[in-house]
């Protein structure tokens, strides 16, 4: 064989070889259950570090850190249950002190022992992006259900379901079909998911799903059992489309939403709109039973609480809570632009209370970055407590900070510095989530991280007292007590792999 023919076969064969390389990690690459679902057990607990955008300016990142239980359009993460006397959570994990690779994780916390297992590992989401973490809902005969959204159409969506009630050993995947067609439902396209499970009728879904005429339409969708699921139906598509916060009242459920002008980019979000449906999403009406036409399509419509727009501000939600007369109380963020820095000051926390005959819109507290994320409490006796990164943290006008627990007994009109959380921490903390039906030993839970470099990220839980806990990173064992922090603790607190930096 001559120089020349030897070349061409090593060529080939090498040709050949790459393609089969390529063809072997394709089909590893490929989503399905035997490679997704893991149902293994993890040696303890530690958040996903995420960031979006680089900015090119000292604040590194549009936003960035610990994002375990991001983000504000994903809800519920906690869920208290009394029957089991147990808070059944999830979370955006991560295998390794440095691995960035998304896993969602399921565990509970023991009010009777006080003590965590070693979390679920339930799949693997192929991607580093934190908008693909999971949500968690439990039905009335105790079974937990894990929603796995995704970020736009890239990835696949998932619903899992545990194997036995009160337990998160195992999952399996549920095939969801549509109500209105012997066919699976496709569910590629589910982002931003809030799923909400109310006794009797089933789950209440708030999503978004990135099409047009819109570029994220905001949806919902319900379902008796989880399996079966009826039409969707589209709120809301106004020019380049919205974010949405929701929640569940006694006798109706409700959106809170922005939207986001045309051609001005979807950095750019303004205006507070609300809807609500009293029925399970066969009628939907404004906050005054104005009966309006889905999806909502024009800018100036029924459901707009407040024009920011006209005032040049931005809007970014927060939480949304009904209160004991079952009207809404919505928690949100205004600031002058998109980017990091003091130039957008003042940025402010709001309440947008309906008191049943006009909306009462009051100013509560400011912070230092459009995505410092807390939630409000709203009690039956009224009084309204907002636990967030209020303070600045380690790394100013960066997401998160400080955690401060503030109170109200006059609709938000005053607010009262009621506890610290944390102080002098190495890392912020934020995206501080309200369990559904908070037990007062694990009020609230939240994750810390670097603000403007990849970090390892540690999730925490605080008791309505506000004595802060930290689960544990590393386990020996199959349980374990979360470890309490004292408040003048926090700045020896070094986390795994910064220690001697």
């Amino acid at each position: 064989m001559l120089p020349g023919e030897v070349i061409h076969l090593v060529l080939v064969v090498a040709c050949i070889s790459w393609l089969q390389t390529q063809e072997i990690s394709a089909q590893s690459s490929t989503y399905s259950d035997s490679n997704i679902t893991l149902n293994v057990k993890a040696d303890g607990y530690r958040g996903i570090w995420y960031m979006n955008q680089p900015s090119g300016d000292q604040y590194i990142y549009k936003y960035s850190g610990g994002m375990g239980t991001y983000c504000a359009k994903h809800q519920p993460f906690a869920v208290y249950c009394a029957e089991a006397e147990k808070t059944f959570f999830c979370y955006g994990g991560s295998k390794e002190d440095d691995s960035r690779q998304l896993l969602h994780m399921v565990s509970y916390f023991d009010h009777k022992t006080m003590a965590v297992p070693r979390p679920t590992i339930l799949l693997d989401k192929r991607t580093s992006d934190a908008h693909d973490n999971p949500v968690i809902s439990i039905d009335e005969d105790g079974y937990i259900w894990i929603f796995s959204t995704s970020h736009g159409t890239s990835r696949p969506s998932y619903i899992h379901c545990s194997k036995r009630p009160f337990e998160v050993d195992e999952f399996e995947r549920v095939r969801a079909t549509r109500a209105d067609a012997n066919e699976e439902l496709e569910i590629t396209n589910f982002s931003y998911m809030q799923a909400w499970h109310t006794p009797n009728q089933g789950f209440a879904c708030f999503f978004t799903e990135y099409q047009a005429p819109g570029a994220r339409t905001i949806c919902f969708m319900s379902s008796k059992d989880g399996s079966s699921w009826n039409p969707v139906q589209r709120l809301a598509a106004v020019e380049e489309g919205h974010y949405q916060i929701s929640a569940v009242g006694k006798a109706k459920a409700g959106s809170a939403f922005n939207y986001h002008p045309r051609g001005k980019g979807l950095n750019w979000r303004t205006n507070l709109y609300y809807l609500e449906t009293p029925d399970f999403g066969k009628t939907w009406q404004s906050v005054s039973a104005d009966h309006v036409q889905l999806p909502l399509s024009e800018s100036g419509n029924a459901a707009l609480v407040h024009d920011y727009e006209s005032e040049g501000l931005n809007v970014y939600l927060k939480d949304i809570q009904y209160d004991a007369q079952d009207r809404p109380v919505i928690l949100y963020l205004t600031s002058g632009g998109y980017q990091s820095g003091p130039e957008n000051d003042p940025r402010t926390w709001k309440t947008a209370r309906w008191t049943g005959t006009e909306w009462e819109i009051r100013s509560a507290m400011n912070s230092d970055n459009n995505y410092d994320m807390g939630s409000i409490w709203v009690s039956k006796d009224d009084i309204w407590q907002i636990i967030a990164p209020t303070s600045t943290g380690p790394q100013p006008f960066n997401p998160g900070g400080e955690i401060i627990k503030w109170e109200s007994n006059d609709h938000g009109q005053t607010w009262e510095k009621l506890r610290t959380f944390t102080k002098n921490s190495v890392f912020n903390h934020n995206y501080v989530r309200r369990p559904v039906d908070a037990h007062p030993d694990f009020y609230a839970i939240w994750t810390d991280g670097h603000g403007r470099k990849p970090s390892v990220s540690t999730l925490y839980f605080a008791n309505r007292d506000g004595s802060v806990f930290e689960l544990p990173r590393k386990m020996e064992s199959a349980f374990a007590k979360p470890k309490k922090i004292m408040l003048d603790e926090w700045s020896t607190q070094l986390p795994l792999g910064e220690k001697g930096k």
